[in-house]
C-alpha cells in the first residue's frame, strides 16, 4: 500500500485532535477523506506530509516512516493544502519553474511544466502574475505545483474550492484520471463530489475514525433505515402522521410533503399506503429513497 496509518494520535494540551486513527490508501485508488470542521482531517494531512509530528502511532508513505525519513516522504508526496500558499508576485510559468528547481527536476522541468499547465487549464494564464488570477485559477496553480514532480501520492485538501461548475468538472476528471496510477487522498465539504470521485471513503469525527468503506457499502449497512418520501393531498399534522406503523422518525419538508424513516421492520411504503387508506387521505406521491452520502455523513457525525 502507498499510505498506512496506524493508531495515529495528536494531542494539543488536553485536546485529542486525533485519537488512534488507522486506515490505508492504495495505489490506483482515490480516497475521500471526510469529517466536520475540527474533526482532524487537516491534522492528519499535515502529519502525512511531515509538517507536524504525531503524539503517538505511526504513519508511512510508500513504506517510509514520516518520522524516521521525512525528506524522502516529501519526495513521494504532492500536497495541496487548504490555504494554498502561493508567491503572488511571481508569474504562473515562473512559479512552476521555481517549484521544478526545488524538486531538482533538471532536464524534465520544461516538459513537466508544459504538461501541468495544459492538464490544469492554465495555458492562457501562464504569463499573468498569480496575484491577477481568480480564486479558481489560483487553485489550479496549486494543483499544478502538487503534481509537477510526478509524485506517487497526492494529498489534496479541498482541491476544488473556488472553482466554477465547468472548472469543477475538469478538475474532478483530472483527479479521477490521476487516481488510476497514483494514490490520491482528498478532502472536500461537497459530499456529492466525494461520491462522484472517491473509490473509498474515510470519515472521522472529533478525532476518531467512524467509517472506512465504499459509499455503496456504507449505504447498504444503513439500508434497514430506509427513507420514504410521501405527499398527501390533504394537510395533516405531525401527531396524525406519527400513527404510521414502523416509523423510526419523521420530518415534514413542506405543507403536504413528508420524509419517513423506517425502523427496519417491513416495507414502510405499505404502512404509509395503509395509513392513507384508513384515514381517507389521498396519497399523491410515494417513493422509497436510499441513504445518500450526505445522510450517512449526518448519521455518523451527529453526536
Amino acid at each position: 500500500m502507498s499510505v498506512k496509518v496506524e493508531g495515529l494520535t495528536k494531542i494539543y494540551g488536553t485536546q485529542h485532535a486525533l485519537d488512534s486513527v488507522s486506515f490505508e490508501a492504495h495505489k490506483g485508488q482515490v480516497l475521500g477523506f471526510l469529517g466536520p470542521n475540527g474533526a482532524g482531517k487537516s491534522t492528519t494531512m499535515k502529519i502525512l506530509t511531515c509538517f507536524i509530528p504525531q503524539s503517538s502511532g505511526t504513519a508511512k508513505v510508500c513504506d517510509i516512516d514520516v518520522t524516521e525519513n521525512p525528506l524522502e516522504v516529501r519526495r513521494k508526496i504532492g500536497y495541496l493544502p487548504e490555504s494554498n500558499p502561493l508567491y503572488y508576485d511571481m508569474y504562473v510559468g515562473e512559479y512552476l519553474e521555481f517549484v521544478a528547481r526545488v524538486h531538482n527536476l533538471g532536464e524534465k522541468s520544461k516538459s513537466r511544466i508544459e504538461e501541468m499547465i495544459e492538464s490544469t487549464g492554465l495555458t492562457n494564464e501562464r504569463y499573468k502574475t498569480i496575484r491577477q488570477l481568480s480564486k479558481g485559477y489560483k487553485q489550479r496553480v496549486g494543483l499544478a505545483q502538487a503534481m509537477l514532480h510526478d509524485p506517487e501520492v497526492l494529498i489534496l485538501d479541498e482541491p476544488t474550492s473556488g472553482l466554477d461548475p465547468n472548472q469543477l468538472i475538469e478538475i474532478r476528471s483530472l483527479i479521477k484520471q490521476l487516481g488510476k496510477n497514483k494514490t490520491v487522498i482528498f478532502s472536500s465539504h461537497i459530499l456529492q463530489e466525494v461520491q462522484a470521485i472517491a473509490d473509498r471513503i474515510v470519515i472521522i469525527n472529533k478525532g476518531k475514525l467512524v467509517a472506512d468503506d465504499t459509499a455503496e457499502s456504507l449505504q447498504n449497512k444503513l439500508q434497514n433505515q430506509v427513507i420514504v418520501k410521501a405527499e398527501f393531498k390533504q394537510n395533516i399534522d405531525k401527531a396524525l402522521a406519527g400513527q404510521i406503523l414502523g416509523l423510526k422518525s419523521l420530518e415534514q419538508s413542506k405543507d403536504r410533503k413528508w420524509s419517513f424513516v423506517s425502523d427496519g421492520k417491513g416495507d414502510l411504503r405499505e404502512n404509509v399506503f395503509e395509513f392513507a387508506k384508513q384515514k381517507n387521505l389521498t396519497l399523491l406521491h410515494l417513493e422509497k429513497e436510499a441513504y445518500s452520502l450526505e445522510e450517512i455523513f449526518k448519521q455518523l457525525t451527529r453526536k
